[in-house]
């Protein structure tokens, strides 16, 4: 890339001499300037001339303050850059010194300016074409700072801004340069986006890349910018149309509001689902090994039983026979009559009844009682 040479204004030491012989007439030293003629004593002149010279050395001495540096130049030539704190360099005319705030944060604004609270739109600054052709005004803010002060002052020629005159350093790069710059950076990256991910969707990643491009073209310019923060204002399209977008907008928040409800409503509903089905997989689990344990038991007792049949029939069937009526007689209501008791007396078997009744007539023949079944040997 071209870069401007440095602007250097040429001294010419011929006629800064002549100047000085003509100053020294003036005051009558035409011994001394010239060697003819009569004027002051010598140690008048020379008296005078070294108060002047100590007042003229004097007007070098200034101060830098925190946040500043100073720029020197002798004969036109930069010299050096000075620091914080009091320094001293040659006087006008041999050098100069500029004291710049380098670390003052400055802002330049693209596609509007505000002055007085007064806001006005620069629509050929601010319109330009997205990447899926549509067409937006976006309005930008850049926040910067003085990173090199040598090339800030020296290596870029710049045309000025005048929408900016009286807020910048004249004849800096904060004119044009930054402001074209700014505008070049913004078109590429809207460019190669969708209105909606310029407006909505990715607006800190379009500001970031924005920032990244702009710094790539002012250090390729040797500038001295170094750009802080860049940050998107309005993006909107233009008057003409802006009714159809923002319906457009409204239609698209109204589906993802529906879509991010839907979901909700999906990630409650899919845990209370899979809760219930684990609750009734877990009872059937339960049910299926108590059904197993429960057969298991009864096919090893009946086993056990089995065994002991074998062995003895007849005693086997009998506590059997008696394990059943344990279990039968229990739940059956029973009368029980004691002919021993006088009148005689029925009790049921909760012995919550007590009846009297008359008294049977004996039997002619008692019965005889049943014979017991003896264990099997």
């Amino acid at each position: 890339m071209y870069q401007p040479p440095r602007r250097e204004p040429e001294v010419d030491l011929e006629q800064l001499l002549a100047r000085v012989r003509g100053w020294f007439g003036r005051f009558g030293g035409g011994s001394i300037a010239s060697g003819h003629g009569p004027g002051f004593p010598a140690f008048v002149v020379w008296g005078i001339l070294f108060i002047a010279f100590i007042a003229w050395m004097l007007f070098g001495i200034h101060q830098v303050q925190p946040g500043e540096q100073g720029i020197r130049r002798t004969f036109g030539k930069f010299s050096g850059i000075e620091s914080t704190g009091l320094q001293w360099h040659w006087p006008t005319p041999i050098g100069n010194t500029r004291v710049v705030a380098v670390e003052q944060t400055r802002s330049m604004e693209l596609g509007f300016r505000q002055v007085n609270g007064v806001v006005t739109t620069f629509q050929n600054e601010a319109r330009m074409i997205t990447g899926d052709l549509n067409v937006v005004d976006a309005q930008l803010v850049v926040q910067y700072k003085i990173g090199d002060l040598q090339d800030f002052i020296f290596l870029v020629s710049d045309p000025g801004d005048p929408d900016r005159v009286g807020t910048i350093e004249p004849d800096s790069p904060e004119g044009r340069t930054l402001k074209d710059a700014t505008e070049a950076a913004l078109r590429l990256v809207v460019g190669q986006r969708g209105v909606d991910v310029v407006r909505t969707q990715k607006r800190p990643e379009v500001q970031v890349e924005t920032q990244r491009v702009l710094q790539e073209i002012l250090d390729d310019y040797g500038a001295g910018i170094q750009v802080l923060t860049v940050r998107l204002q309005d993006v909107v399209p233009p008057g003409e149309v802006r009714d159809a977008f923002d319906d457009v907008l409204r239609a698209r928040q109204e589906k993802e509001t529906a879509e991010n409800l839907a979901e909700a409503y999906r990630r409650d509903q899919i845990p209370r689902a899979e809760g219930q089905a684990a609750r009734i997989t877990q009872a059937a689990e339960a049910f299926k090994q108590e059904s197993i344990n429960r057969a298991t038991g009864e096919a090893q007792r009946f086993e056990a039983v089995l065994a002991q049949y074998l062995q003895s029939e007849d005693v086997t069937r009998q506590r059997l026979y008696l394990e059943a009526m344990e279990n039968i007689l229990p739940n059956i209501s029973k009368i029980i009559v004691s002919p021993e008791a006088a009148g005689g007396i029925i009790l049921n078997n909760t012995r919550q009844a007590i009846v009297p009744v008359p008294t049977a007539t004996p039997l002619a023949t008692p019965i005889p009682p049943q014979p017991t079944p003896q264990t099997a040997q």
